[in-house]
């Protein structure tokens, strides 16, 4: 009997078979002739708007679809049907372990399992993601998890201690799922083009699918490098990270309220979080590898299948402890852990001596007025903002910039109408 491991969040549900892997984001599209998801339907999503369905996860229900999409009576036959879709595509594994998100109800749980007992696939196994993800760290206490469904965000608040890592509760945030801040991120892409070569990519179609389908890459040349170019249809615009860290602001300020009170506590961002510009550096926060969910899996296989026919959903596991979290406000990059238990005191990164602006470097000085009427000055915790009277608004890594933040080599800084200047150092 082969095992496969599936992760039930909607933005990209994700089947492990072995050493297969595949993804297909909660879309499906209906041609006339059948049902297409994914990838592919997601391709399709602005070309044939009124084909498409997005909900069908997040509402999963038996109620008849509104609008409807072809013959399925109602979301729980979607769902059907883009299992086996699924399943096909990962060389049909015999059995599932699954792990799903907190706010899956119980009503929708229980038809999920009734909707795999008419596939040709059984369901071994039933966890809660977050629990499971964060059973990998070595933590005490509280901490959290945000994950970016289609209509919603996620935040899992955890807590462990005494070997154990176990739910506390979740909180839903409205109006920030991943089809909102594309929303924002494609509005505000659109009026770059307009303003830098009169090209309006949303007058057509083709164009504005063109620009969804290049966002993905588009943000992940962004977490390398503070500008990229982006071309459509032979129309190229330059984009600047700190441009579309405001799109995702919604998200910012709702997770900082729910955390006002936990300001220590680590916070797992899953992948797709991470590369939201101006999100990392906002929390004390860990970006989560792609392949996190499906080692803790693997990991706490043993203790997760189960022969009942009635699933129980685990809502508390044993703490790996196989990686150490290592946090900052600043980075949301994982370092690499030390092979000593004690920490390295010897590797600090250098002070930024010079401040970036185009091709031209020029050294900091104390005192200094940097950008927007800022000055610098230099203390025991190394160069640090100060905010004069009459100065503008500054952007540091995207957020607004605060009296007393303390810089690093690679931070961005930008005033509200400049281009973005950088932290280096320069070796002597």
């Amino acid at each position: 009997m082969s095992l496969a491991y599936l992760d039930l969040n909607d933005s990209t549900l994700r089947l492990q078979h072995d050493d297969r892997l595949v993804e297909s984001p909660g879309y499906a599209v209906y041609d006339g002739r059948g049902y297409t998801f994914g990838s592919e339907a997601r391709g399709r999503a602005r070309l044939r708007p009124r084909d498409i369905a997005t909900r069908f996860w997040w509402q999963l229900d038996t109620r008849p679809l509104q609008p409807s999409l072809g013959p399925a009576r109602h979301s729980a036959d979607l769902v059907h049907q883009h299992l086996q879709q699924l399943h096909a595509a990962a060389d049909a594994p015999d059995d599932l372990l699954l792990a799903a998100p907190g706010s899956m109800q119980d009503a929708q749980l229980s038809l999920l399992l009734g909707i795999i007992q008419q596939c040709p696939f059984r369901a071994v196994g039933l966890v809660h993601r977050s629990v499971a993800v964060a059973s990998l760290f070595q933590v005490d206490g509280p901490l959290f998890h945000l994950e970016l469904q289609l209509h919603q965000a996620l935040l899992t608040e955890l807590r462990a201690g005494e070997g154990v890592v176990r739910l506390q509760r979740e909180t839903v945030l409205p109006g920030c799922g991943l089809l909102q801040l594309q929303e924002r991120l494609v509005e505000t892409l659109a009026r770059a083009f307009i303003r830098q070569t009169r090209f309006d990519p949303r007058r057509r179609a083709e164009s504005e699918q063109q620009l969804y389908d290049a966002l993905h890459t588009l943000l992940h040349d962004l977490r390398a490098q503070p500008e990229a170019l982006l071309e459509i249809q032979g129309h190229r615009v330059r984009i600047g990270r700190v441009e579309l860290a405001d799109c995702s602001a919604a998200l910012r300020d709702s997770v900082s309220g729910q955390l006002a009170a936990h300001r220590d506590a680590p916070l797992l961002m899953d992948p797709l979080v991470a590369l939201l510009p101006g999100l990392g550096e906002a929390w004390r926060s860990l970006q989560l590898d792609p392949a996190d969910l499906f080692t803790a899996l693997a990991a706490q296989q043993a203790r997760l299948l189960q022969e009942e026919d009635a699933l129980v959903f685990v809502s508390e596991l044993p703490l790996l402890g196989e990686r150490g979290l290592e946090t900052s406000g600043e980075k949301t990059d994982r370092e690499p852990a030390s092979d000593s238990a004690a920490p390295d005191t010897t590797s600090s990164p250098p002070l930024p001596t010079h401040l970036l602006r185009g091709h031209k470097a020029r050294p900091l000085a104390d005192g200094e007025v940097l950008l927007a009427g800022w000055q610098l000055r230099r203390s025991k915790q190394g160069w640090q903002l100060q905010q004069q009277p009459g100065s503008s608004p500054l952007q540091l890594n995207g957020r607004a910039a605060r009296d007393g933040d303390t810089l690093r080599c690679g931070d961005y800084l930008q005033a509200d109408d400049g281009e973005p200047s950088q932290l280096i150092a320069v070796g002597e």
